[in-house]
């Protein structure tokens, strides 16, 4: 998929695009082993299965939704990235067992060979990410595609809200094996920044975290949590939150309590949706297209 057909795509299905300064694309085109080194992947993020209540009355089928229409992509996206809370919290461990499962049937109808996860706070943070791992493996763990290193993060299994000094020294060591031009991109749920902490939209060590990460040129960051989409620098590091598929929230420190933004009748789908996000190699950019769960 070209540059112009992205665009043109991005017309059609109503999203906004906007380009970044892609991390280190020169240097991905000397270490990727492949021949093309475009490619584009989709990041979903907090689907909440199991949530019921008004914020969403439509919650039993709004992830088959949003499956739909990511397979009806023109272009099938290279893999797939759930950046967190894939089930809506639960006290009972055997009842979030069954919401997990019921999650993997579901985007198990997803036609990409390849969908990666990761938990959120919902998911993990009553039993240390215990369930979540019976499931889905590791909550954090590394890849690379086409040059460009992927490092997945986990700020939610601690209750607090820590990443900790265990993860924190694998981090450093991963990123010590790496040239410090690469293109490194990194996949968490919670933001790495203090956007609200008393929202618990912050991550208590993240700042250490993003330390680690200052040295090296070319780092971008994708992540959930906030139900909405939100763009913000640590430098010259770019982060970009995800919108929800479940329902949106308001924006960060706008109101007393971070209450769901309500239902509206009229436009059932508003606020929610997936993005593309492709690393396009003759640009030097990253493009990210937002769309809506429902396209025309």
């Amino acid at each position: 998929m070209d540059r112009r057909h992205f665009l043109n795509l991005a017309a059609v299905g109503g999203g906004a695009v906007f380009a970044s300064g892609l991390a280190g694309c020169a240097q991905a085109q000397r270490m990727a082993k492949s021949d093309d080194k475009d490619f584009y992947f989709v990041q979903l993020s907090d689907t909440h299965w199991g949530y019921e209540g008004p914020a969403n009355p439509d919650a039993r089928v709004t992830l088959r939704k949003a499956v739909a229409a990511v397979n009806a992509l023109p272009t099938p996206p290279e893999f797939i990235v759930f950046t967190g809370d894939l089930t809506h919290t639960t006290d009972d461990p055997a009842e979030r067992r069954r919401r997990l499962a019921e999650f993997e049937r579901i985007v198990a109808d997803l036609q990409v060979k390849t969908v990666r996860f990761m938990p959120g706070e919902h998911d993990a943070s009553l039993d240390h990410g215990a369930a979540f791992k019976e499931l889905f493996g590791d909550t954090h763990y590394t890849f690379d595609h086409k040059g460009v290193h992927f490092v997945v993060l986990d700020n939610v299994s601690d209750p607090g809200a820590r990443i900790g000094d265990e993860q924190l020294a694998w981090l450093k060591a991963d990123l010590d094996k790496l040239d410090r031009k690469a293109p490194l991109v990194v996949l968490t749920h919670r933001p790495l920044f203090d956007l609200a902490p008393k929202w618990d939209w912050a991550t208590r060590d993240g700042a250490q975290a993003v330390a680690l990460l200052m040295p090296h040129e070319n780092v971008t960051v994708f992540y959930g949590h906030i139900h909405q989409e939100h763009h913000h620098m640590t430098g010259h590091i770019a982060h970009h939150s995800a919108k929800s598929l479940i329902f949106p929230l308001p924006a960060p420190g706008s109101q007393p309590n971070r209450t769901p933004l309500p239902w509206d009748p009229s436009a059932p789908y508003k606020g929610l949706g997936f993005r593309e996000i492709e690393a396009e190699d003759a640009g030097r950019t990253y493009a990210v297209t937002e769309f809506p769960v429902v396209r025309a």
